[in-house]
């Protein structure tokens, strides 16, 4: 591959990465954060929602709304929204500024997601187009092994706001990178809105979708209030806590390896269900309220093991259901991801409520019903139900 192919792919992963991580670093952040800005945990849980559903809403809408704008002012712009809001959430002395910075970055984030993820198959020629979504998927997947975990670190040594602050300064490092880099990306192809609701008449495409919305939700109910969670093995030590978040991360890494070479040797129906079931059970383990750091280490890395292990038999089912459609229907699980990142700061910030224990038990039971959902996508073939 050309070293300038690279790069390209490259600077898109980069961006994906930003993205993605200023999502997930919250979580290492929430109690110096909620500390800092005079809040409890579960208000600062509410820029977590506000962050997802931000991109959960505007991204269908910006994809259409920009399709005619050139790529790469599309994808400066995003990133350098994602710094814009990132610098007024690390230097607000409130809540409110705070979550209006969150809200900036969501929007930057939300522009700039759909418009990454359909430039990098252009890059490569066609024969490579699976390799060119692979480097740019391992931004989100670096964004929750290295880049929470890493953001947690900075937080333990220099802050909160210093976390943030490197995260700005590397949007603001990638908008100049791509606006003078990243050129000559052919435009895609405009997509009636008829066109990319039409999969939604699938009731197996729908129940598809709920299943992941619910495991993204059981696996960040969890997540999101992991500091509470595991104080009585870290004693909250930010540094242990990102040494937990690193495990899950690096877990979360090999459960992805395995669930593709899974689904492609056993189908994607028990790679979901094995891997769904399992993550109750993890959960359940956790909740049981081990206070050894070495028993945590061995949680998490079950936990990110099952966790990571949901999405990619969940596409390759929703490919497989309308392979003509592919694009637009694994569009719509992205939504459905976010819709899931952003109930999860309510759900588990109303079981923090009533004692941290029963945040990983809340996890579990979105982990349970998300395998029922699933389970009852099953019994539809198109137009009707299969017999019982």
């Amino acid at each position: 591959m050309p070293a300038a192919l690279r790069l390209r792919l490259g600077l898109l992963a980069a961006c994906l990465f930003t993205v993605a991580t200023n999502g997930f670093v919250i979580a290492g952040l929430l109690p110096e954060v909620a500390r800092d800005l005079g809040v409890t945990s579960q208000t600062v849980g509410v820029s977590i929602t506000a962050y997802a559903v931000v991109v959960a809403v505007i991204a269908p809408v910006a994809s259409v709304a920009l399709a005619r704008a050139p790529r790469v002012a599309v994808l400066s712009g995003g990133i350098l929204l994602v710094g814009a809001g990132t610098v007024m959430a690390a230097s607000a002395a409130g809540f409110a500024p705070f979550l209006v910075g969150r809200v900036v970055a969501g929007v930057g984030g939300a522009v700039l997601v759909p418009a990454a993820t359909a430039a990098a198959p252009s890059v490569l020629p066609p024969a490579h187009r699976g390799r060119a979504l692979a480097i740019a998927g391992l931004g989100f997947t670096l964004a929750t092994a290295v880049g929470a975990p890493l953001g947690t670190a900075l937080a333990s040594l220099g802050g909160w706001r210093l976390a943030l602050g490197v995260l700005a300064a590397l949007a603001v490092v990638l908008f100049a990178a791509v606006a003078l880099v990243v050129r000559g990306l052919p435009e895609p192809p405009t997509i009636p809105l008829r066109a990319r609701v039409a999969p939604l008449a699938d009731p197996r495409v729908v129940l598809a979708l709920v299943a992941m919305a619910l495991a993204t939700a059981s696996f960040n109910i969890v997540y999101i209030y992991s500091a509470a969670v595991t104080r009585s093995a870290t004693g909250g030590s930010g540094v242990l806590l990102a040494v937990l978040l690193l495990v899950y991360g690096l877990a979360g890494v090999v459960g992805t390896t395995l669930a593709g070479r899974l689904t492609d040797r056993r189908g994607s129906t028990p790679v979901v269900v094995v891997a769904l079931s399992a993550q109750v059970l993890v959960l359940l383990l956790l909740a049981g309220g081990a206070s050894s750091f070495v028993l945590d280490v061995a949680v998490f890395a079950l936990w990110g093991l099952t966790a990571f292990a949901v999405a990619v038999p969940v596409q390759a089912r929703l490919v497989a259901l309308d392979p003509a459609a592919a694009g637009i229907v694994l569009s719509w699980y992205s939504t459905a991801m976010y819709i899931g990142i952003g109930l999860a700061p309510v759900v588990g910030g109303a079981a923090l409520g009533f004692g941290s224990a029963l945040v990983p038990v809340a996890g579990a039971a979105a982990a349970l019903l998300g395998l029922g959902v699933f389970g009852a996508g099953l019994r539809f073939r198109r137009g009707g139900v299969l017999p019982a």
